[in-house]
């Protein structure tokens, strides 16, 4: 079965019982959105963290138009050292808001803040669409009271902010070379509170945990089509939809329903040359390497229950988009965080030990095979035969 295109809202459909991923806060125009609005606080002349970590507040409710609105709130909620000195900080650069941000008054209205280089229609420092602007605004505020970071002082969560936004899906990361002094300084912190799980140099790996707030990631499917940017295309692949449809009007009328569940399923919204690889393509046996099964021996050991929750997350899945997933499917989904390879060999012994199965080498009909049957793991009663049988 060939490894199809995922889908990141897949992350949703995870049974219970199986530690929860937590789908992407921003896509990768976002994320590019997020680290333009860095680059610009850092480049702003301010005295250090508290005003910085203000400035980035600030700058993004006002990215459009060049008024936003804070609350007393807002600001009490920065857990800044000294913040009418950050206040201060940013009417010296020509910010105009007033004391009433000062007030702890829940009830009292949000005091307006002008940000007069953002007000401007020509060379906009962050030219930002509505929707973007509210995205990376809720993405800065959930990554600053993220639990690893709630409580560290400002220049840390400055700091986690920074290597968010320049950690990839698979959370590794380059120190940036805008990250202010002092936020370097504060690394030791994140890696201590666990907001990092490695640090090593200049490179860093988030922790699972915060994944969802990496800013570098690449498009998904679903993705692409709404945006109509064209499909990664397959080595040795070209489309043809006259053969496609050919194709089609040969197999049997199971194997056809199968391919227009996939074709219609609007979670995935894949491109018909994607569904037209994964059948037309046949599968090849992958060599695993040595150092793929030293690999999976170690990630066995941290995932003793793989093959229950992989098992019960195909039924969930099945619900949802009316078709099986594909081994990429089943890893996302699964927040397993781990090469293709790997991915592969993992999605392979869990079928060789009958935790999983599918007809054949008919992609996306990954089910749960007879030990998970076993165990009350199945799929509804109407969907309990077999899929459909591979054409020939």
């Amino acid at each position: 079965m060939p490894a199809s295109a995922s889908n990141a809202s897949c992350a949703s459909t995870a049974p219970v019982g199986t530690p929860q991923q937590l789908p992407f806060l921003l896509t990768q125009k976002q994320g590019e959105a997020a680290r333009a609005l860095l680059d610009y606080v850092a480049a702003l002349p301010l005295p250090g963290p508290d005003a910085q970590l203000l400035a980035a507040l600030v700058a993004i409710r006002a990215a459009r138009g060049g008024v936003g609105n804070i609350t007393g709130q807002d600001l009490a909620s920065l857990r800044l050292g000294d913040a009418h000195e950050a206040v201060n900080a940013l009417r010296g650069l020509g910010w105009q808001l007033a004391d009433t941000v000062f007030s702890t008054d829940p009830t009292a209205p949000p005091t307006p803040v002008t940000v007069p280089e953002l007000t401007r229609n020509d060379d906009h420092p962050l030219p930002l669409g509505k929707q973007t602007r509210s995205r990376v605004s809720g993405w800065t505020t959930k990554s600053l009271s993220a639990k690893p970071v709630k409580k560290l002082p400002p220049a840390a969560r400055l700091a986690g902010l920074f290597l968010a936004a320049h950690s990839t899906s698979r959370l590794l990361g380059s120190l940036p070379p805008h990250l202010p002094a002092a936020c370097r300084a504060e690394l030791p912190k994140l890696l201590e509170k666990g907001f990092l799980a490695e640090l090593p140099g200049d490179r860093y790996r988030l922790d699972p945990q915060v994944r969802h707030l990496s800013g570098l990631r690449p498009p998904t499917e679903e993705e692409r089509a709404r945006t109509g940017a064209p499909a990664k295309p397959a080595r040795g692949f070209r489309f043809d939809a006259d053969a496609w449809l050919r194709w089609k009007e040969a197999a049997t009328p199971g194997l056809r329903r199968h391919v227009e569940s996939i074709e219609s399923c609007g979670v995935c919204r894949f491109a018909p040359e994607r569904v037209a690889e994964a059948f037309m393509t046949p599968s090849r046996a992958q060599f695993m390497s040595k150092q793929t099964k030293t690999l999976y021996g170690q990630w066995k050991t941290e995932h003793p229950d793989r093959g229950p929750q992989a098992a019960a997350f195909t039924v969930a899945f099945r619900a949802e988009h009316g078709h099986g997933p594909s081994f990429r499917q089943i890893g996302d989904g699964m927040g397993w965080d781990v090469p293709h390879q790997l991915r592969c060999f993992i999605v392979q012994r869990l079928l060789a030990n009958d935790w999983l199965t599918s007809t054949g080498t008919v992609p996306w009909t990954v089910r749960p095979g007879t030990a998970a049957q076993e165990q009350g793991i199945t799929l509804p009663r109407a969907r309990t035969a077999p899929v459909v049988a591979q054409h020939s």
